[in-house]
């Protein structure tokens, strides 16, 4: 089942576009439009870039979150996959593991060449597409539980990222450190994204449940 939803909702995310084109239009849009307001100087963009990506990025991530789960709680196909004897943990997993693919990253793939239009200097492009690889995952897990607390509420998606922001703060925090190539930052940003594969799928599972329940 896993492997049957990871395809179909790539295959819709392929097709339609929706959310995640606009998601990585929002990204290199704002890396591109940044640096006209803050100047040509090189120096300035380079001590800012990595930052800013960080910051486009999880800007970006809360584009595609109202409807990772509300389109399939709206049409029933919810309900049918909670009717199945797999955990709806599966599920999550899934529309996670699909979501990050359609839009973490194709973050991940550009953002080393967004780097070097802010003068990034060419020994960080690698480890800031590593710190986008390793922290990226964390955004849609976090994104996922709040977005599964926030189905079926009115205004949904200003709820989704009124919680999500001040979670979204540590991976912002060290997602910048290990772009910039601080000691550590990396390894604690890959502790981030493994605590929210912990704890994340389980309660937006449970969140789920309660909105199929009612």
């Amino acid at each position: 089942m896993f492997l049957a939803l990871l395809g179909r909702d790539l295959a819709l995310a392929g097709r339609q576009g929706g959310e995640s084109g606009l998601a990585l239009l929002f990204f290199v849009l704002g890396a591109v439009l940044f640096p006209l307001g803050l100047g040509p100087d090189p120096g300035t963009l380079a001590g800012v870039g990595s930052g800013l990506l960080w910051v486009i990025a999880l800007l970006a991530a809360l584009l595609s979150l109202e409807r990772l789960f509300r389109d399939d709680w709206e049409d029933g196909t919810l309900d049918l996959l909670a009717a199945r004897p797999e955990p709806l943990v599966s599920v999550v997993l899934a529309k996670c593991a699909a979501h990050w693919l359609a839009t973490g990253l194709p973050m991940t793939i550009v953002s080393a060449l967004l780097a070097s239009m802010l003068a990034v200097p060419g020994d960080r492009l690698a480890v800031l597409a590593l710190s986008f690889l390793v922290g990226t995952p964390a955004l849609t897990l976090i994104g996922a539980a709040a977005a599964a607390l926030t189905l079926g509420a009115r205004l949904g998606g200003v709820l989704t990222a009124i919680l999500v922001l001040p979670l979204y703060i540590p991976v912002l925090i060290f997602g910048a450190a290990a772009a910039e190539g601080r000691e550590g930052a990396l390894a604690l940003l890959a502790a981030l994204s493994l605590a929210a594969l912990a704890l994340a799928p389980a309660a937006a599972a449970a969140a789920l449940r309660h909105a199929v329940e009612q």
